[in-house]
């Protein structure tokens, strides 16, 4: 592909991905705001403790869609229709299946489950609603991210990035609704939320309508290595979102026995308002990922090499804008989320926002690496990054730093364990392109 063409594809992509990643992560957000502004610290500490499930569930998504998408573009780009064909009825099969596992937890398993990630008696019951709510939609929610990787593969970007931001903005519109006018506090949150990819499926349906979409539903047998082979590609994806519910979950436990409630209620807003600058990360790395797939199927390795420098250099300034922001308004973020103006929660959370954010540099280019090696059919490095920062970092750096400098060492621990993680990064990728060479 020329280089002009490849920029002008890069930055379609790649800008109505990262407006459809924003409007996405308002799921949480919106639920954040109002959540607090409805029912105080206790309320904003019930969501963060239930979010890992979110992420549980929005991974396994991203895994089977990303996963899917992107071997439904390589088949595509081969010129083999029926493989593409079968990518996309074995993917939807596999979400519905899965699905079923969330419905299961959220009908008969909500109670134990919000013991399991940490609520406490004051916290309980709301932890409980939240969860049982929300994962009752999680059909939906796999569904969704399934429909939204296929469409945008399949040529239509801006009606994935529509379909994305009309689910995440009447969400917010019904969290004010059902949480202040009908009363129905956080179990209204968690409704709002889980009506959001229902109505993001309505808009997407269009693209199913188009005589010229390339995927269609093809009566196969199923074939189990399949599904293997549509997991592989979108690892990465569900090991970064597990690796956002692990850490929540364990933040949480680290800093429910260093500041209790209220300080998972400050983490609540560092770590929701983090989603956002990830959401934006991500936006870069699934908007480049068709354009990487394709590239890699015809055999270009000169425009992958150009297009992970467009997308790291582009992460680099978007980092820097928002760090820029974050530490000059920590202040007036940390309010906006403080509706009962307690001067603790205010303590805690501004140098949190302050120090975690510091993080953002590094994280950016993770995320675009892990998405990269999962497109030119290297899954397993990809899975191994993503694990450098769900796991194999982050465990020992969080009980370090939190042993050792106690709060100012749990907020310390994002830009410590990205800033390891891009090390590793660097040299995987030095080592593909030199091997490509």
């Amino acid at each position: 592909m020329q280089t002009q063409n490849l920029n002008r594809e890069f930055g379609r992509y790649v800008t109505l991905n990262i407006f459809g990643m924003i409007g996405l992560s308002c799921y949480i957000l919106a639920d954040t705001f109002f959540i607090a502004r409805g029912t105080g610290a206790n309320g904003l500490a019930a969501l963060n403790i239930a979010i890992p499930a979110y992420s549980v569930m929005h991974g396994t998504g991203l895994m089977i869609g990303v996963g899917g998408a992107t071997r439904y573009s390589v088949c595509r780009a081969q010129g083999d229709g029926a493989a593409a064909d079968r990518t996309f009825t074995h993917a939807v099969l596999l979400a519905l299946l899965v699905s079923a596992v969330f419905l299961a937890l959220g009908a008969f398993f909500s109670a134990p489950l919000a013991r399991l990630l940490g609520a406490n008696d004051a916290i309980f019951a709301m932890t409980r609603t939240y969860l049982q709510t929300l994962l009752c939609f999680g059909p939906f929610f796999v569904l969704n991210n399934v429909c939204v990787a296929f469409v945008r593969n399949d040529g239509a970007p801006g009606l994935a990035m529509f379909g994305m931001l009309f689910g995440s903005f009447a969400n917010i519109v019904l969290d004010y609704l059902f949480i202040f006018p009908c009363g129905l506090g956080i179990f209204g949150a968690a409704l709002a939320t889980g009506a959001s990819p229902i109505l993001s499926m309505l808009v997407l349906s269009r693209h199913f309508k188009t005589p010229a979409r390339g995927f269609h539903f093809r009566k196969t047998p199923v074939r189990p290595r399949l599904f293997g082979a549509i997991c592989a590609p979108g690892l990465s994806s569900l090991v970064g979102e597990l690796s956002t519910g692990f850490v929540l979950l364990l933040f949480n436990l680290v800093i429910l026995r260093l500041a209790g409630n209220m300080g998972v209620a400050a983490y609540g807003i560092v770590a929701n308002l983090s989603i956002v600058a990830i959401s934006i990360f991500t936006g870069i790395a699934q908007g480049t990922q068709p354009l990487l797939s394709g590239c890699y199927g015809r055999g270009e390795q000169a425009s992958l090499g150009l297009l992970v420098r467009r997308a790291a250099v582009l992460a680099l300034l978007i980092a820097s804008a928002l760090y820029a922001v974050v530490f000059l308004f920590a202040g007036p973020l940390a309010a906006a989320f403080n509706s009962e103006g307690s001067a603790a929660l205010t303590a805690l959370a501004v140098p949190g926002l302050r120090i975690y954010f510091g993080g953002l540099w590094f994280c950016g280019v993770n995320i675009i690496a892990a998405a990269f090696f999962s497109a030119v059919g290297r899954p397993v490095w990809g899975f191994l990054l993503s694990l450098m920062r769900g796991l194999i970092v982050i465990v020992p750096v969080l009980l370090t730093l939190s042993y050792l400098f106690g709060m100012t060492g749990v907020w310390a621990v994002s830009p410590v364990m990205e800033g390891v993680t891009l090390l590793f990064t660097l040299s995987l990728l030095a080592a593909y392109f030199r091997k490509a060479a």
